[in-house]
């Protein structure tokens, strides 16, 4: 995928995304900035659109800073291809491409970052990003989701604390964190309204206060569900699968139990991998509770609402038990959760782990109606 290097002006705005996930719902955001069609003459599904601009002509360049994962670059090819179809301008960084991909990275988007005038971000926890960051002095910047991380990245702006993944709150900071350290303070203060600054988070989770200054937008999914879709529906379930085990939160062993028993509870026959499990876990559930395990090509919510895709969805506490019911509305899908049981954390979990799980689970509950199931309970 060769780079492509995307209008800049005075009213260019940039989005770096460093996941499926982020970049889909940076389209979820422009296609909320883009003019509507009216009624009487609604866009026609998986067509071409001419580029999308907002209300003042804005023209959108999507900067993917891609990782080295293998799983995570198809995905983010496939969602670039994506974002091509809507009129969006793509450049493809390898961002991790060697010891000198940063400093190359950095030199050749530093004239971007000074003409733009906003800056959508799908990570602000990623270092990459944090130091870019720190070198734009753009007024403008939006958060878009990635994932439940948003909750927990709205809550430490609102308390001042540094910005930290939640599964690694707890532990003490490491050599590498105390050297970025004043990197991190930076980007916090770029991510805090002040003196005519500007931040708006634009997301499908939650969340229930947020800093003084900062605007709130609802991500509803309105472009997936108006490209996609609705899924022809089959009569089994489908389970959705995290890498809690992968992130150290979750023993393997107890969490291969709790599959194998809600797929026999619940009729479930495939098993939908997140991008980062990895193939030893994968291979060794599918000899051992016999189902289909599949590496899905685009985020759950684009492959859910193209279809075909069980009656009911099978998931632990991720990100998908508060995006799947926006991304179904209107079809007869129903998503179920599963707790994490407190005695399957490994004894390295952060101590934060349990409560974070459990709130993302209730505040879906709450929002979506979603149904509560346990292993080994039909």
């Amino acid at each position: 995928m060769s780079p492509r290097v995307g209008p800049t002006g005075p009213t260019s705005t940039l989005a770096f995304v460093e996941s499926p996930v982020q970049l889909l719902n940076v389209l979820e955001w422009a296609h909320t900035q883009a003019p509507q069609p009216s009624r009487r003459q609604p866009v026609p599904p998986r067509t071409r659109r001419v580029p999308a601009t907002g209300p003042a002509g804005d023209s959108l360049t999507l900067v993917v800073l891609s990782p080295t994962d293998p799983m995570t670059r198809g995905q983010l090819r496939r969602m670039a291809e994506l974002a091509r179809g809507e009129g969006h301008e793509v450049r493809w960084e390898e961002a991790r491409g060697g010891f000198t991909a940063p400093f190359r990275t950095i030199g050749g988007l530093a004239p971007l970052l000074r003409e733009a005038s906003r800056i959508v971000i799908g990570d602000p926890f990623s270092r990459y990003v944090q130091l870019l960051l720190t070198i734009t002095r753009v007024r403008d910047v939006v958060v878009v989701d990635d994932g439940t991380a948003t909750m927990e990245f709205v809550a430490q702006l609102a308390q001042g604390e540094r910005l930290v993944r939640w599964h690694r709150r707890g532990g003490r900071p490491g050599p590498r964190d105390l050297v970025f350290s004043p990197v991190s303070a930076a980007a916090r203060r770029r991510l805090t309204p002040s003196g005519g600054r500007r931040v708006e988070v634009f997301s499908a989770m939650p969340i229930e206060a947020a800093p003084e200054g900062v605007r709130l937008t609802a991500n509803d999914f309105s472009w997936t569900r108006a490209r996609f879709g609705p899924p022809r529906l089959t009569r089994g379930a489908d389970l959705v699968g995290t890498s809690l085990v992968e992130t150290g939160v979750v023993d393997p062993d107890r969490y291969l139990d709790a599959v194998r028993s809600l797929a026999r509870s619940h009729g479930a026959t495939r098993y939908f991998a997140h991008r980062r499990e990895s193939s030893e876990k994968l291979h060794r559930l599918a000899v051992e509770t016999g189902l289909e395990v599949v590496r899905p090509d685009l985020p759950l919510e684009l492959i859910a609402r193209r279809g075909p895709i069980g009656r009911t969805i099978l998931s632990f506490p991720s990100t998908v038990v508060h995006t799947l019911p926006l991304a179904l509305a209107g079809t007869e899908v129903r998503v179920a959760v599963c707790d994490i049981d407190p005695a399957w954390l490994t004894q390295t979990a952060s101590p934060r782990a349990q409560g974070f799980l459990a709130g993302v689970t209730g505040t879906a509950r709450d929002a979506h109606r979603l149904l509560a199931v346990t292993p080994g309970t039909a």
